[in-house]
């Protein structure tokens, strides 16, 4: 039982947020957001509320919504609230306070005044404890703010469920990532439940602020996002099912935010989130539909635009139906909404919700007659928004809105008002949205005529010419809509009109719209309709004999009527044709309209004419068994000139209708296109006779036959006043070219100029009132005329030119396009005339009426194909223009100057010249747009415009560089024929070359230039003969011109002339006298001129090119010597002349480097031949030979270096074959002439340098056998200085090579000999150097390899011959070839050692003792040394050593510069660390001598390098030479003395000699520690003794010796410590010696005096065997010490003796010692000596500080002294007295006062 309640309270306790342990309530008073915890728990409530007071009311003065709050949570009173003593009433009212609180300071969080008022909450109200859930909340939307870190600090150890994922960022105090959150929220509900009540618990409150919203949006969306992700399933039912609970449960919180009016970015944010949960998600429609209603509802105009893109997105994602009524309200509601959504439609997807819109709307407008959508509707339609397939959706749509709309919806007809008149001007676009009307026309099943007559209009497209709308609207007006006037009343009004017997309805007459009208409106009543027909002004009843009732219904069907009326009106002529009255008339008259009803759009129509034209077949089959007394209907009056229409037989007409018509009627019905096709092939004698096709001879029509129906038709066409029936007709007549020699141009020739002769309003309101395109039958009337009819032809070129044309330009434009399409069937006379018409209208001078007429003749010749006469003709007409304008009046003649530009200047431009201008660009451009390449004839003419252009634009002062080139490129184009024709020749004696040069000279147009120039090269190639003695001019101005272009057509240009020109110059260059070299030196200069202004991208190809095209083998070198010649041996020239140089083979290369090295010697001639030419050598003022030449020695070691170059002779001479040889040959003929060369330069030095330069170079092109092998024949040579060259090129070369190559290391390793031999033979110091040199690096690289072969080299070296020589530069580079030597072959060079190593120590001694330093040859000798010491380092034991040692120390002594010090110094460590222990030290001992009289640095050399040797050799080395060691320590501790005692001792040695001392006691500990104590006990028992070996009379000796042994003693006792405290009994009697016997007041023995007592208190103070606690020691040393107070007055005891004596007492530790040393100062303390007394008491002073209690045990015997000293005479005394009493009190604890009484 106690158990289990201790188990509860633990529960209580753990749960409790109250305590009663003090601490536990002081660490949860630390919990802070601004304050440190230390800080914190010391803060009362009082102080705390002052701080955050003020922090409150800061953010009332942000925002006055906190101000309430003032008077509760942050009221005065609420510093005494205690929460825990509150009710659970008033726990829940405070916290509603504080979540309101928080809600509304979310917004400020970034500020420090909210900081500190949330700070008030933590702190009083414990909020974090609390309301930890809300605090989370209002801080997560910053939670990469380093608040939100502090906040996870202050939290309690147990969270909310819904937070617990923060513990392990509670734990690290780190900002937990966007992606946890992220994460947390996609798989735990909760959280993002209380994410999301939260976020709408402060919107609601209107307490939201923008990072809220976005945060709480950017996790929602990409929560939903990966839930549905988590959701995904490869059953769709569990996928559906998985996202539905995703709707339930996010749709509660969607649905409310959506309602916040006024939290628009609330709403925007929950549109993402359905947006992607629209789209990942898989919902039903309702659902959709149930969220495009929610968004609407609560959409404002801030969210407005952003609704509708996600009302799209949600359209996406719905079936393609109409949206909701409610949605439809709602955007019917938006402003401006078709705007708005072709605005949103250019960034987003649209459609759908578009598509679902207009069928809603369209809905709304048949139910409910609701007409405010149909505009939005049209808007969509004509916005392109829709596809094809939902724009045909909504069309359909919108027809059956029209034919379903009921009476009772639109009793007013307002509804089929507007549908009819939308549907019409969308119908009648032509667009593709009129095409899809079409279609969806054709695809419905609503009986389209029945809706037109119940709209009144006609819906479906027709060739209508494009008029405003209110006029379309006043005719349905007029036709349909008059509701004021019943059928009965209209039909008794019109009954009553009266009509004659010869009227005809086809001519202008008033009662046919009233009859039209009555007519109209009978149509949806059979009944009525039959009434009407009876009516007696149409006169039916004599319809056989007149022409008013045919006329009337003609009219109608070939009228812009709808469909319903058309048929009805065939249909009424058909049945009054079967009235038996009928049988004996020739109804021919209608035979034409009833053909043009079978071309009706309509298929009822169609039908209704193929019925009637049944009937009048069966009419003329009852006429053709007649005989030929019948009568024709409307003979005369039918038009108004019916006298002269022509008529055919009855026959005819049979024939016609029953073979041709009759047969085809289905097909025609089916097809509004067949009748046209059926008719011209029957007029063209190839119509099809039955169904089948058969061609039976009595069904074919003859040529008369073909000819009568062909003029019947024309007839009608030309005098019939409906331009339906005329357009209907030309379809089919415009198709048949004649017949039996009638064309049809002849017959229907004026219809065109009837209808060309209407002015343009005239011509408008026809086709307007019959609903016609003007355009249409602009086209049908000029397709009448045909090609070669002259008549149309010329009634054509005639008419254009007429004013009143000028007002119909479509006519105007379809004339010129006729004659255009005519053109390629013209003959060449009717084209020769077309064109010099054209020509003439093409230059008529601009008018203010119009220049389209020009502008159309010229476009007709652009676009036609123009034979070479006719361009012939053309240019032929512009030279006698050209000859006058250019001919100057008579007058002026005498006045005209013979320069051109003062001809130019002084002329100005008339119109003549003016026109003539144009006209010349005209024809110019018409020859280039004619394929010039086609007409080559036209080349000479052309030449002769040219030549006549150069006068011409003298005249009008201008270059007409656009005209000249329109030639050029003519001319251009024209050249490849002559080239492939070589029939056709090219006038030879034109001048044509000059003309050109004067083009490229005397233009400043680059496009000129260019053309000019390819025209010379395609001329050069053709003609060579005109333009090659022009030639050099043109390269001269293209260095200036087109050479510095950077565009791609000029350098295609430069290569195309110097390709195509050079070739043929070169021929004829060397057919003649001149050699081809000279003749090209003006080409050559002109680029080499242009060279630095061409650029840089374009020069190498440039030059390449030229130099290929003129032949390599002879050019190059004359191009590099040039360019170097003409801007000197630049690097920038220096690497171009290399590109060049390397472009091309081995062989070409080599060849160039002969005959520039020839070029070389010719500029040292007397009488120069070659150089002169290429590099004006001869010229006066220029005549440097040695310049020129140096400038050309430069280019040759440039190009001889190139890498390409090298890499390909490499190859070459590996091989053997034909190239190789030639190569090989080539190689030696250069190496030959540069020999010979250099030799012929020997007296000019800079020249004959270069060409040893030129010499390595070339003799490194070789591979190192072949090289040599041609070096080894040079160096038999007898020139020393080419010698010294060619081993300098091998020293170079061994640098190149690879220690890998085996080829390499055999052929210089074989080499070595012959170095030998040189070294050995040669008087010539200088070739010696470089021999030895090509040793040291070959047997550096090589040696190793083949040692052997290198000793033999290593002797000769060491030989006199050449270590043994005068030469310090010899000896230098044979001392370190014997060092590379060394290391290369070690063991393998000691037989050479015993000559070289006496020598390298006398060469050292020589160059110290020399006057001028000779730092080179002693470091070399040094580097000899260290190179032995390194890898024989037993060579150097035994004298050699010595000798070593010793010119080292003269060395150091003789201060040759660091460099020489760093040599020496590195030799002698590696001797410290190579040579054997005994050796080294052995020769250090005997050295000392010599190295202390050298100086100081020498000395600190000897001891450094005795300590490197300590370092290095073991403990067992050192034991071993213990005894030669301490002779070298003895010797270096007397330095002191001995120095003192010189005579010459200078005061540099001995100002270092502290630091010499210092560094020989580091060097002797170092021995020392590597000893045991056995070893050197007797060495340190030695030296003791030795330290007082000296007579006493030397006192100075004495002591000097004693300062430096004391010196190191204070180094060794105070190193080693304790370990050697025994080690003092040797120094006792020394040390109580010099303390009695020395006189501080003398330096020296003051120095030492305090050495002694320094190192007395080192033992002291490290004594840890008791050792100072014998009586013997102690007694020994304690009288000694306090005896030292007595020279008190002259040193000063604090720093040397108090010290000694306070550690002596310390190591004591006995109280008989202690007693006894205490006595022994209290008897100083009576001293007469003011300055003993004071020693004492500060010794006193000293003595208490470190003992203690354990010092004051004799306060007793002390007081006595204290009390007398208390009123001594002296201050100080008394002061230090009093400083002493404070120090006894202080450690005693109790005042002296009563003791001293």
């Amino acid at each position: 039982m106690a158990t289990a309640l201790a188990a509860q309270l633990a529960q209580i306790a753990a749960n409790s947020k109250s305590t009663l342990d003090v601490k536990a309530q002081k660490a949860a008073h630390s919990k802070s957001l601004i304050f440190e915890p230390r800080v914190a728990a010391s803060q009362n409530f009082q102080t705390l509320y002052g701080i955050c007071r003020q922090g409150f009311e800061e953010l009332c003065q942000l925002d006055a919504r906190f101000i309430p709050f003032g008077t509760t949570i942050f009221s005065e009173q609420s510093q005494d609230e205690d929460r825990t003593q509150m009710t659970a009433a008033e726990n829940v009212e405070l916290d509603k306070k504080i979540d309101s609180f928080l809600h509304l300071a979310g917004a400020r969080l970034r500020v420090m005044p909210t900081i500190k008022a949330i700070e008030w909450l933590i702190r009083r109200f414990r909020i974090h404890e609390y309301n930890t859930a809300m605090l989370i909340s209002t801080f997560l939307p910053y939670h990469t703010l380093p608040a939100f870190v502090t906040l996870l600090s202050i939290l309690p150890s147990t969270l909310p469920q819904v937070y617990r994922f923060l513990d392990p960022y509670i734990r690290s105090l780190t900002q937990p990532p966007r992606s946890i959150l992220v994460h947390q929220a996609t798989h735990h509900s909760d959280f993002l439940a209380t994410l999301s009540t939260y976020t709408l618990d402060t919107c609601r409150s209107q307490q939201h602020y923008p990072a809220l919203i976005s945060f709480w949006g950017g996790i929602m969306t990409e929560a939903v996002n990966g839930r549905l992700d988590r959701g995904r399933s490869g059953r769709r039912s569990i996928q559906r099912s998985n996202d539905e609970n995703l709707f339930h449960q996010i749709g509660p919180t969607l649905s409310e935010a959506l309602v916040m009016h006024k939290v628009p970015s609330l709403q925007i944010a929950c549109y993402m989130v359905i947006s992607v949960f629209v789209a990942k998600g898989d919902l039903e429609d309702t659902a959709i539909s149930a969220l495009m209603e929610q968004l609407v509802t609560g959409w404002t105009a801030e969210s407005l635009r952003p609704g509708l893109v996600c009302l799209s997105i949600l359209a996406q994602y719905r079936s393609a139906k109409q949206i909701s009524g409610k949605v439809t309200r709602a955007l019917l509601k938006v402003p401006d909404l078709s705007t708005r959504l072709a605005e949103i439609g250019r960034e987003h997807n649209i459609a759908r919700l578009a598509n679902g819109l207009c069928l809603a709307l369209i809905d709304r407008a048949q139910r409910k007659g609701d007409l405010k959508g149909l505009p939005v509707v049209e808007s969509v339609l004509l916005g392109s928004i829709l596809n094809e397939q939902q724009t045909a959706v909504v069309f359909k749509s919108l027809l059956l809105a029209a034919h379903k709309v009921e009476d009772d919806v639109d009793a007013q007809g307002q509804v089929r008002k507007a549908l009819a008149s939308i549907i019409i001007r969308l119908s009648q676009l032509d667009t593709d949205v009129g095409k899809t009307f079409t279609k969806a026309i054709n695809d419905t099943e609503i009986d389209i005529d029945a809706l037109e007559m119940r709209l009144g209009t006609d819906l479906r497209p027709t060739i209508l010419a494009t008029e405003p709308q209110q006029d379309s609207e006043m005719v349905d007006n007029e036709t349909a809509l008059e509701p004021a006037e019943t059928f009965e009343s209209a039909l008794q009004r019109v009954g009553g009109l009266s009509t004659s017997p010869t009227e005809s309805c086809l001519r202008a007459t008033d009662i046919f719209t009233d009859l039209c009208s009555v007519l109209l409106s009978s149509l949806a009543e059979p009944d009525n309709l039959k009434a009407f027909d009876e009516l007696a002004p149409l006169q039916r009843q004599l319809a056989k004999e007149t022409p008013f009732y045919f006329s009337f219904l003609i009219r109608i069907w070939c009228g812009p009527y709808p469909a319903l009326a058309r048929a009805a009106a065939l249909d009424m002529a058909k049945q009054r044709l079967k009235d038996g009255d009928c049988g004996s008339v020739d109804f021919q008259s209608l035979l034409p309209y009833s053909l043009a009803a079978l071309n009706d759009p309509s298929k009822r129509v169609r039908r209704a004419a193929a019925d009637l034209l049944a009937i009048l077949d069966v009419l003329f089959l009852e006429l053709h068994t007649m005989p030929d007394n019948h009568l024709r209907w409307a003979n005369d009056h039918l038009y108004e000139a019916a006298e002269s229409l022509t008529w055919i037989t009855p026959d005819v007409c049979y024939k016609l209708l029953r073979n041709i018509i009759t047969p085809n009627l289905e097909e025609c019905v089916l097809n509004a296109d067949h009748i046209v096709e059926l008719l011209h092939n029957a007029l063209n004698g190839s119509s099809k006779t039955s169904v089948d096709g058969d061609k039976d001879k009595k069904n074919h029509l003859s040529h008369g036959t073909r000819l009568s129906i062909l003029t019947f038709l024309a007839s009608h066409t030309v005098h019939t006043p409906l331009i339906t029936l005329k357009i209907r007709l030309l379809a089919s007549l415009n198709q048949v070219k004649g017949v039996s020699g009638i064309t049809r141009t002849q017959l229907l020739l004026p219809v065109l100029k009837w209808w060309s002769s209407l002015p343009s309003a005239n011509a408008g309101h026809i086709s307007f009132q019959e609903n016609v395109k003007e355009q249409a039958f602009d086209q049908s009337s000029v397709e009448i005329v045909l090609p070669n009819d002259k008549n149309g032809l010329e009634f054509l070129l005639d008419v254009v030119k007429t004013q009143q044309l000028l007002t119909r330009p479509n006519l105007l434009q379809v004339i010129f396009s006729r004659i255009q399409d005519l053109w390629p069937s013209m003959k060449s006379e009717a084209r020769h005339t077309v064109a010099r018409r054209m020509l003439e209208l093409s230059q008529k001078g601009p008018s203010s009426d119009s220049d389209i007429v020009p502008s159309e003749a010229a476009n007709l010749l652009r676009n036609v194909e123009l034979s070479t006469d006719i361009l012939l003709f053309f240019l032929e007409s512009l030279q006698p223009a050209a000859k006058m304008a250019t001919e100057p009046p008579s007058s002026k003649r005498r006045r005209t100057s013979s320069s051109e530009t003062h001809r130019g200047l002084g002329t100005q431009t008339t119109p003549e010249i003016s026109a003539m201008l144009r006209q010349v660009t005209f024809v110019l451009q018409l020859v280039e747009g004619s394929d010039p390449e086609k007409h080559p004839e036209l080349l000479n003419a052309l030449f002769n415009a040219l030549s006549e252009l150069q006068h011409f634009r003298v005249l009008v002062g201008s270059e007409l560089g656009y005209l000249q080139n329109l030639i050029l490129r003519s001319l251009l184009a024209m050249v490849p024929a002559y080239k492939n024709n070589k029939a056709l020749k090219i006038d030879s004696t034109g001048g044509h070359g000059d003309l050109l040069v004067n083009c490229i000279q005397k233009s400043s147009s680059p496009s000129v230039q260019n053309t000019a120039l390819l025209l010379v090269a395609s001329l050069a190639n053709v003609a060579p003969d005109l333009v090659l003695n022009s030639v050099m001019p043109i390269f001269t101005h293209m260095g200036g011109s087109v050479l510095r272009q950077s565009d791609d057509y000029s350098a295609h240009v430069i290569n195309q002339t110097v390709k195509e020109v050079v070739p043929p110059l070169i021929q004829s260059l060397r057919k003649g006298k001149l050699s081809p070299l000279a003749g090209t030196s003006e080409l050559l200069l002109s680029f080499v001129t242009a060279y630095e202004h061409i650029p840089s991208h374009r020069r190498l190809g440039l030059f390449v090119s030229l130099v290929e095209t003129l032949g390599a083998e002879e050019f190059l070198f004359a191009l590099l010597a040039m360019l170097t010649h003409m801007y000197g041996s630049t690097d920038q020239v220096m690497s171009f002349a290399a590109e060049v140089f390397n472009y091309f083979t081995v062989e070409i290369q080599l060849q160039s480097l002969i005959r520039l090295l020839g070029l070389i010697g010719d500029i040292f001639q007397p009488r120069p031949s070659l150089s002169s030419v290429l590099l004006g050598a001869n010229e006066l003022g220029d005549r440097d030979p040695q310049k020129i030449g140096f400038r050309q020695l430069n280019l040759v070691p440039y190009l001889l270096s190139s890498r390409r170059l090298t890499t390909q002779i490499s190859k070459l001479t590996e091989r053997d074959d034909m190239e190789a040889s030639k190569v090989r040959e080539l190689y030696s003929s250069l190496l030959e002439d540069l020999l010979v060369l250099a030799d012929s330069l020997k007296q000019h030095k800079p020249l004959y340098n270069r060409c040893g330069d030129a010499l390595s170079k070339l003799l490194n092109l070789l591979s190192i056998g072949e090289f040599i092998k041609a070096v080894e024949t040079l160096l038999d040579r007898p020139d020393v200085v080419l010698r010294r060259k060619v081993l300098r090129a091998v020293e170079v070369r061994i640098d190149e090579e690879s220690q890998a190559d085996a080829n390499s290391r055999a052929a210089l390793l074989a080499f070595l000999p012959h170095l030998t031999a040189i070294i050995r033979v040669s008087d010539d110091t200088a070739y010696k150097h470089v021999a030895v040199g090509c040793v040291d690096k070959i047997s550096e690289k090589y040696g190793k390899k083949d040692p052997e072969a290198v000793t033999a080299a290593a002797s000769t070296i060491a030989g006199d011959q050449c270590l043994g020589q005068d030469d310090d530069r010899l000896r230098v580079m044979a001392l370190l070839c014997l060092a590379s030597l060394v290391d290369v072959l070690q063991d393998g060079v000691v037989p050479v050692l015993p000559s070289a190593i006496p020598k390298a120590l006398s060469y050292i001694a020589d160059s110290i003792r020399s006057e001028t330093p000779r730092t080179e040859l002693h470091n070399a000798g040094y580097a000899f040394m260290a190179a032995l010491a390194h890898h024989l380092p037993y060579m150097l034991s035994g004298s050699y050593l010595g000798q070593l040692l010793v010119v080292s120390s003269t060395s150091a002594k003789s201060g040759l510069g660091s460099e020489a010090n760093d040599a020496r110094l590195q030799c002698l460590q590696l001797l410290a660390k190579q040579v054997d222990a005994k050796a080294m030290f052995s020769a250090l001992e005997q050295n000392w001598a010599t190295a202390s009289d050298s100086g100081p640095i020498a000395t600190r050399e000897y001891v450094d390098i005795l300590g490197i040797a300590i370092d290095k050799h073991s403990k067992a080395d050192i034991s071993k030479n213990i005894p030669t060691l301490s002779v070298i320590f003895i010797q270096c501790f007397d330095l002191r003395r001995l120095v003192s005692s010189k005579s010459d001792a200078g005061e540099d040695f001995l100002r270092q000699m502290s630091r010499i001392e210092e560094t020989v006691n580091n060097v002797a500990l170092k021995m020392v520690y590597k000893l045991n104590d056995a070893a050197f006990r007797p060495v340190f028992s030695q030296l003791m003794e030795w330290a007082v070996a000296l007579p006493k009379k030397d006192t100075t000796g004495r002591n000097l010796r004693l300062l430096s042994i004391y010196g190191f003693l204070l180094t060794f006792f105070g190193s080693l410590k304790s370990i050697i405290t025994s080690y003092a009994s040797y120094i006792i009697d020394s040390a109580v010696d010099v303390l009695m016997t020395a006189n501080p007041k003398n330096p020296e023995e003051h120095e030492l005096w305090k050495k002694v007592l320094h190192t007395l208190a080192k033992c002291f103070e490290h004594d840890q065997d008791d050792f100072w606690q014998a009586p013997a020691h102690f007694g020994a040393v304690a009288p000694v010490l306090t005896a030292q107070f007595t020279h008190s007055s002259s040193v000063n005891l604090a720093d040397d003796l108090i010290p000694a004596i306070v550690e002596l007492a310390t190591a004591a530790d006995s109280q008989e010692h202690q007693k006894e040393l205490n006595g022994a100062l209290l008897k100083h303390l009576r001293s007469e000596q003011t300055s003993v007394r004071l020693a004492v008491v500060k010794s006193e002073q000293a003595l208490t500080n470190r003992l203690g209690e354990e010092w004051l045990s004799m306060l007793p015997e002390m007081l006595p002294y204290i009390s007398e000293l208390q009123d001594d005479d002296d201050e100080d005394v008394e002061r230090e007295t009093h400083r002493w009493i404070v120090g006894i009190e202080g450690v005693l604890g109790e005042s002296l006062d009563a003791m001293l009484q």
